[in-house]
């Protein structure tokens, strides 16, 4: 859910060199991915229920921060899983260009969306099993490229080449997103055995593992001299070929990057789709979207996430990513105040996992997220997006999300009497 290797990272060190990008991958984790695992195995620990943040937050800071929650998620993820194919169309092109040609790319990506639905249809655990294997085996070629790029280092210290564009401020972003995802496992507790000690473990073990998995082989390709001009979204294959990687490890590559879209898109919809499940529950949606099949899964809601994603395949990997960044962040952001506030609300509530420090230590960790969230709005107002930029986008999108809240207020009051 968090990350499907180090594809999508050419874009940071496109934008911020190797050294900045290192420095970027080293301060993102324990800036925004680190604070954010933390505050997931104390809520996840001690509010172990089907829906995850909705739940907790709904918990700690009541309905309407519950609703926004959920509806900044799930706005966010009609950006965040277009990503995903994107990738995928992106390494298919690179050694199958006809299959993307015109308009098929928008087919590809559809039906892998489509595809992604169709697998969680068989429920959660044939997902998390699937996603282990895709996960060892996309990593694998990047073992071999970090033995290829230390065959063929530099003698001696190459000089470092200028950036034709810097962006370091865009690398950063770029790098949000690549650490961001951990409160996306929280919403299928209620399927987790033992979720009381797994999300502890897991998070504390996952960042440390997407941490090197990002480092490593982009210090292995430093080390060659190659100019940092000549990456670019989707170019890991070319930078293999470039640093004398065989035909063989550039196509393992290029596989490589479909298998971490479908992936991180497969296990994304995992997650997600059990956000309109749970709302049906609650009455914000009609009980058909709560439905589920013999293997636990909710099928309605699966189906329509599906079709509401695939509405923004078309826009470019850097405004899906901004936008991402921006509404889930806010999402995040939301979850830090429900840290605080079920503090405040339940002191004696069963926590196995606390964020260490008392009450001055929940309060601490959600300020590097919230300083870098503030560096993405920044970096929103110059992203266009058709007409707008992409933070009045975003600011139109959170206004609906209240509107619809106080719209269905008469509706689920109808409901709870019946």
């Amino acid at each position: 859910m968090v990350a499907g290797g180090p594809y999508g990272l050419e874009d940071i060190v496109a934008r911020a060199g190797y050294s900045g990008a290192i420095l970027i991958l080293l301060a993102t984790p324990l800036l925004w991915a680190l604070p954010t695992g933390l505050m997931v195995a104390e809520m996840t620990s001690a509010v172990p229920e089907e829906g995850g943040y909705y739940v907790y937050v709904t918990r700690g800071l009541g309905l309407f921060w519950g609703y926004q929650e959920v509806w900044l998620s799930l706005v966010g993820s009609i950006f965040d899983m277009a990503i995903y194919p994107a990738l995928f169309v992106q390494y298919l092109g690179h050694f199958a260009p006809a299959m993307t040609a015109g308009g098929r790319g928008l087919a590809v990506g559809a039906a892998l969306i489509a595809a992604a639905a169709a697998w969680n249809a068989l429920g959660a655990r044939k997902v998390g099993d699937s996603s282990v294997l895709l996960g060892v085996v996309l990593l694998v070629p990047f073992a071999v490229v970090m033995g290829v790029a230390l065959a063929h280092r530099a003698g001696a210290a190459s000089p470092a080449l200028p950036l034709r564009n810097v962006d370091f401020l865009g690398g950063i972003l770029v790098a949000m997103w690549n650490y961001m995802g951990w409160d996306n496992s929280s919403t299928v507790t209620g399927e987790v055995e033992q979720p009381q000690r797994t999300y502890p473990l897991a998070m504390l073990w996952s960042v440390l593992l997407v941490t090197a998995t990002y480092i490593l082989p982009i210090a292995a390709v430093a080390a060659t001299g190659l100019d940092p001009n000549r990456w670019s979204t989707g170019g890991w294959a070319d930078v293999a070929r470039a640093i004398g990687g065989s035909a063989v490890l550039v196509f393992a590559l290029t596989l490589g990057g479909m298998i971490g879209a479908a992936g991180s898109l497969n296990a994304l919809t995992m997650s997600l789709s059990r956000l309109p499940a749970v709302l049906a529950d609650d009455t914000f949606l009609p009980r058909v979207f709560s439905r589920r099949n013999r293997s636990g899964a909710p099928w309605v809601a699966i189906a329509a996430c599906a079709l509401f994603w695939a509405l923004a395949l078309e826009l470019s990997f850097v405004k899906l990513v901004v936008l991402d960044v921006l509404l889930t962040g806010l999402s995040i952001l939301l979850q830090f105040a429900a840290l605080v506030g079920l503090r405040i609300r339940e002191p004696h509530l069963h926590r196995p996992y606390r964020v260490p420090g008392g009450m001055a230590g929940a309060v601490a960790i959600g300020i590097p997220p919230l300083v870098l969230l503030m560096l993405a709005v920044l970096r929103n107002q110059v992203e266009p997006v058709g007409p707008i930029n992409a933070l009045e986008l975003g600011a139109l999108l959170v206004a609906v999300g209240v509107l619809i809240y106080y719209l269905s207020a008469p509706g689920r009051r109808q409901a709870a009497k019946r």
